[in-house]
């Protein structure tokens, strides 16, 4: 599948698993609040300062949500990948980083867990029913629960009416397909290649009138970008379908294989998946490496030790810019690239 080149990918972390307004820039990620550049800390009344004002702060939750900013020529696209885990977590989020959601043209869901859809809500309130698509494998709708020693959760389940009624158009599709006049790939149903990625232990779900294993999560999807003369750019809600299985499937896709960035959800946890997933992700040697949302601290620290120059933390509010030519480093520079006096 030809995946059409672009100029540049802005990807900014609207919802994940940690805040942090301290960050500073570094390399392609410019961070939100005093120590970085990509803005401003919002103010807001309080009753309890002098001023009678303070400084909001972006939220975390358990959830992730980007969103990507694809330009060719002099052209901008704008897409949501995700929504996050509460209802107005997403919303509220995009609010404190002063970004209008008009502009979202299509949005795109990794999978069906909570986490990632139910921020929906509030931005359906804010936008109405603008007919947006919303591309998801069919699985997303599936009924689904975790079974571990403490009893069974079942989560809460994404409903076509309510989400088609709020003025969505829902695109089904198991296999990949393309965004944006070819520019955006949606990997689609991953294939599982690799023997040491084997799922989530204990995910079920609900077919033919009752709870069935379900370890491998197929609605689990990616989202591809090509950097032109750089290389791939592949997004990941939560990985379910193993880091390295999505990798491979998007160079089998484009034909590309050279890998520039990856960013979300790896869903490393611990055991003897985090190592080999460490070592053949450092033989594709990214430029970027972002892991977030169900990535343990664990596997952060092996990603670090593997790939000290490529690692970057997410947090909340922070904008990777991928260019076509290479950036000079940030880390020196003050707010908006103005250097700092020496």
């Amino acid at each position: 599948m030809e995946l059409r080149p672009v100029d540049a990918v802005d990807v900014t972390t609207l919802v994940d698993n940690s805040s942090d307004v301290l960050l500073p820039d570094v390399g392609p990620v410019r961070r939100w609040g005093p120590a970085g550049s990509a803005g401003p800390l919002p103010i807001v009344p309080s009753d309890l300062a002098v001023g009678f004002r303070t400084v909001d702060l972006l939220r975390a939750e358990h959830g992730f949500s980007v969103l990507i900013e694809v330009r060719v020529g002099e052209t901008t696209h704008r897409v949501l990948y995700d929504a996050g885990a509460t209802p107005d977590g997403l919303m509220a989020n995009l609010d404190r980083l002063a970004i209008s959601p008009d502009g979202i043209e299509a949005i795109v869901f990794s999978h069906g867990h909570f986490d990632h859809v139910i921020g929906l809500q509030g931005l359906a309130r804010r936008l109405g029913s603008r007919h947006l698509p919303i591309l998801v494998h069919p699985d997303f709708w599936t009924r689904r629960r975790i079974v571990g020693p403490d009893g069974a959760f079942e989560l809460p389940t994404p409903s076509r009416a309510a989400i088609e009624g709020a003025g969505f158009v829902v695109v089904d599709n198991r296999r990949p397909s393309f965004l944006l006049d070819g520019m955006l790939l949606v990997t689609g149903r991953i294939a599982r290649t690799t023997e040491y990625e084997t799922g989530m232990p204990g995910h079920q779900a609900h077919r033919h009138g009752r709870w069935r294993p379900d370890p491998l999560i197929h609605d689990d999807q990616a989202v591809v970008l090509h950097l032109r003369d750089r290389g791939l750019v592949v997004l990941t809600g939560c990985g379910h379908a193993g880091l390295i299985n999505i990798l491979e499937h998007a160079e089998r896709l484009t034909g590309v294989g050279r890998l520039h960035a990856v960013l979300g959800g790896f869903h490393l946890r611990d055991g003897p998946i985090v190592p080999r997933t460490v070592t053949a992700l450092a033989a594709a040697d990214p430029a970027v490496v972002v892991p977030a949302h169900c990535t343990s601290w664990k596997a952060q620290h092996a990603l670090f030790t593997a790939l000290p120059d490529a690692f970057h933390p997410n947090a909340v509010g922070s904008r990777f810019e991928f260019r076509t030519s290479p950036q000079p480093d940030t880390a020196a520079q003050g707010r908006n690239g103005v250097p700092d006096r020496p």
